[in-house]
C-alpha cells in the first residue's frame, strides 16, 4: 500500500495505524512523527511565507472572513504522479487547513491508469476524529487495528472525564487566532468540556467565524486558552502580549485577574483532527484542574502566561 497523505491530521492516523513506513508522500505542514516523516517526499507548499507575516496579514492572504483559500497551497501534480500511490488522504473541511478534495480529485483524473483512491476526511466533532481513524484503518486494511486504536483513544478520554467529573467547570474562551480574534469550534469545545471546563463563544462541531474583541470582554472567562491554528507555542508567545494586552478591559477580564492564560500546542493537540486531540483533553485537564491524566504535561504543551 503507497499512501499519500495531504492532510497532517491524515499523517498523524497513518501514523497511529502503524503505516508510517507506508507513506511514499505528505504535505510540507507533516511534521509528527518527527522521525518517521521527516524523509518522505514532500508534494504540496504554501502560496505565502508565514513565517514573515503577522496574524492579521496571513488572515487577509488566505481570504480573511470568509476563509477563501483556494489557490492557498499548490500540489505538485507531477510529484504525485511519480509516487504512483495507491491511496490518496485529504480533506474538504477548510480550504484554510489542507489542499482541499476538489483540488485533489481533479489532480488525479489525469494519473494513468484511473488513478489511486482519494478519501476526504471531513471530522467536526471528536466523535468524527476517532471515527476517521476506523475509515482510514478499513480502506488500509488494518481495520482490527484501528478498532482497537479507537477503543483506546476513546477509553483514555473517558478517563479524562471521570477524573474531573465533580470538580468545579471553570468557564473557558478557546482562541483560536489572534488577529482578526477568532474562537476555536469544531471539537476544541468537547476537549474543553471533556477536560471539566464551560466552552464559551462556539458550539461543538461548529465551524466558528471571527468575533469581536467586545464578545470575550463580555463573556468574562475564567480561563483564556492560547491555540493559533499552525503556531507552534513558541511563537505563540511571542505575538500574543501584542495582541492581546492593550484590548480594552484585557486586565479585568477574571482570567487575567487569576493568571490563567494560557499557551498550550495547538498544531499538535487541538488545530488537527488526529488522534492527539485526546492528549489534548488530557493536557486541558491539568490545565483547568491540576490532574494529571496520562503522561505529566510539559512546558511545551501548555505554559502558563499570566495575564500580560
Amino acid at each position: 500500500m503507497r499512501i499519500v497523505s495531504l492532510l497532517p491530521a491524515a499523517t498523524d492516523i497513518v501514523a497511529e495505524l502503524g503505516l508510517a513506513d507506508s507513506l511514499v508522500g505528505r504535505t510540507h505542514e507533516c511534521d509528527w512523527p518527527p522521525g518517521p516523516v521527516q524523509g518522505v517526499p514532500v508534494v504540496t507548499a504554501a502560496g505565502f511565507d508565514a513565517d514573515r507575516m503577522s496574524s492579521r496579514e496571513i488572515s487577509e492572504a488566505v481570504g480573511g472572513a470568509a476563509h477563501r483559500g483556494s489557490s492557498l497551497y499548490t500540489l505538485d501534480t507531477e510529484a504525485l504522479a511519480a509516487l504512483a500511490p495507491d491511496v490518496v488522504l485529504t480533506q474538504d473541511l477548510c480550504e484554510v487547513c489542507a489542499v482541499s478534495y476538489g483540488a485533489v480529485s481533479r489532480a488525479v483524473r489525469v494519473l494513468e491508469g484511473g488513478g489511486p483512491r482519494v478519501l476526504s476526511l471531513e471530522p467536526r466533532t471528536l466523535d468524527d476524529v476517532l471515527d476517521c481513524l476506523v475509515r482510514v484503518g478499513e480502506v488500509l486494511g488494518v481495520s482490527g487495528t484501528a478498532r482497537e486504536r479507537s477503543a483506546g483513544l476513546r477509553s483514555r478520554l473517558a478517563r479524562v472525564e471521570s477524573l474531573v467529573l465533580s470538580r468545579p467547570r471553570p468557564r473557558v474562551v478557546a482562541i483560536e487566532w489572534l488577529d482578526p480574534l477568532w474562537p476555536a469550534g469544531h471539537w476544541v469545545p468537547e476537549q474543553i468540556r471533556a477536560a471539566g471546563g464551560a466552552p464559551l463563544l462556539a458550539a461543538a462541531g461548529e465551524h466558528t467565524k471571527p468575533m469581536e474583541w467586545e464578545a470575550v470582554r463580555a463573556a468574562r472567562p475564567d480561563v483564556v486558552l492560547l491555540l493559533p491554528c499552525g503556531f507552534a507555542p513558541q511563537r505563540t508567545m511571542r505575538e500574543w502580549e501584542g495582541a492581546l494586552t492593550g484590548l480594552p478591559g484585557w486586565r479585568d477580564l477574571p482570567a487575567v485577574r487569576s493568571g490563567e492564560v494560557w499557551v498550550v500546542d495547538g498544531p499538535a493537540y487541538f488545530n488537527r483532527p488526529g488522534p492527539r486531540v485526546v492528549r489534548g483533553a488530557e493536557v486541558l485537564a491539568y490545565v483547568l484542574h491540576g490532574v494529571v491524566a496520562g503522561a505529566p504535561v510539559t512546558e511545551g504543551e501548555a505554559r502558563r502566561v499570566g495575564g500580560g
